[in-house]
């Protein structure tokens, strides 16, 4: 499911940000374009043109807006319903008529008919798939799972993948990939204006698995705040061009990382079974949702997990609040010796971490398959050494 490209018309700041965040917390990935800088190169989706204070002015930015987005569907918001009103707003060129605040589930129904108009469309055209990777602390394994989980990607479905590594100054995905990049995610953001086809084959680094890297920033004050529409913008961008879009969005939720949340249709959360992960893994998720990113596109990872469990799986669920995805054993030895060699797990060897990371990938693009054959492997039975009680402390 590619992320859907919104754009908001109104000059009242706040009904801008309530429309954001009602859309951000959509099922449907979206994105949110930026009216005062858009650079020409991108056409929304959705337009949302707030005509509650100036019914005359909206239905001339609703006319504006189909004759400069003719693909795009139009959501009218008024104050009220009113038969003329609506009646003039569709003879504008409104596909969509709200009151405000509207209902989210019948925002929600319209939003999905888009999406759905928008992938049929395509027709055969494959649809970009975005997933994000952040970790509940640092040395979580983040890293290890997103670059893992690119390479098998481009292996078992040949499709075109990209990793882009957010990170500023220590990123780390060229290391676990063992290349040595040119171009960083700066660059990206710097040239967006430039960003066609033959640019973007200059700007990435290519892996021998057939990954592509956008290395993270060797700077360490950029990108900053002042860049996260910037980054949106390149999501938007890598859409058109790759069908798989992995992010090491890190372990800080900073302004760079949400955009990366936000376009994607997938979080994945990687914990691992100690107490601070645990801890913070619960506060990530509530901080996910104040975001307005809904919450059931967050999948958590127990990462480093080996009986006997210091607290088990359950409690881990029960602490957090969320269902445990999938579990990656703990192997240090290995996991090591593939980053000092530059090698990814997936293609080193047939270790039991590599058989995961393969059934984790297929999980992700075999989703039915992946779940018929989870419903007939018996699952680690818990061993409890910390209590719930002890997480519960914590909080």
């Amino acid at each position: 499911m590619a992320q859907l490209l919104t754009l908001v018309v109104s000059h009242d700041e706040q009904f801008r940000k309530q429309a954001e965040r009602l859309l951000r917390s959509c099922p449907v990935p979206i994105g949110v374009l930026d009216e005062g800088s858009q650079r020409g190169a991108t056409s929304p989706d959705v337009v949302l043109v707030d005509i509650r204070n100036d019914p005359t002015a909206g239905m001339a930015s609703i006319e504006r807006v189909r004759g400069a987005a003719a693909q795009a569907a139009v959501f009218a918001v008024a104050n009220a319903t009113e038969p003329e009103l609506i009646l003039q707003a569709m003879r504008a060129g409104a596909t969509e008529f709200f009151t405000w605040p509207p209902d989210p589930e019948t925002f929600y129904g319209a939003i999905r008919r888009t999406s759905a108009r928008r992938e049929a469309a395509h027709g055969a055209r494959p649809t970009a798939t975005t997933l994000a990777f952040f970790g509940a602390k640092g040395g979580a394994g983040t890293t290890t799972i997103a670059v893992n989980c690119a390479v098998e990607l481009a292996r078992l479905t040949k499709r075109a993948t990209v990793i882009v590594d957010l990170k500023r100054g220590l990123g780390e995905v060229a290391l676990f990939l063992g290349i040595r990049p040119r171009f960083s995610l700066v660059d990206a953001i710097d040239n967006l204006h430039r960003l066609d086809r033959a640019f973007l084959r200059e700007l990435v680094t290519k892996h021998k698995s057939s990954v592509d890297l956008i290395a993270g920033s060797e700077l360490f004050d950029r990108p900053g705040a002042g860049d996260a529409s910037a980054i949106e913008e390149l999501f938007q961008v890598l859409t058109r061009h790759y069908e798989y879009i992995v992010i090491d969005a890190g372990s800080d939720i900073n302004v760079c990382a949400q955009a990366g949340l936000y376009a994607a249709e997938t979080m994945f959360l990687i914990a691992n079974p100690d107490v601070a992960s645990v801890r913070n893994a619960q506060r990530l998720i509530e901080r996910v949702r104040q975001l307005g990113v809904a919450g059931e596109r967050v999948r958590l990872l127990l990462n480093r997990a080996a009986e006997p469990y210091p607290i088990p799986p359950k409690q881990i669920e029960a602490a957090v609040g969320h269902p445990i995805y999938h579990t990656f054993p703990s192997d240090y030895g290995i996991v090591s010796t593939a980053l000092n060699s530059g090698v990814p797990l997936a293609l080193s060897g047939d270790s039991e971490l590599a058989k995961q990371f393969d059934r984790f990938t297929r999980s992700i693009f075999e989703p039915a398959e992946a779940a018929a054959a989870a419903a007939t492997t018996p699952g680690p039975g818990p061993r409890n050494r910390l209590g719930l009680g002890r997480i519960a402390s914590f909080w």
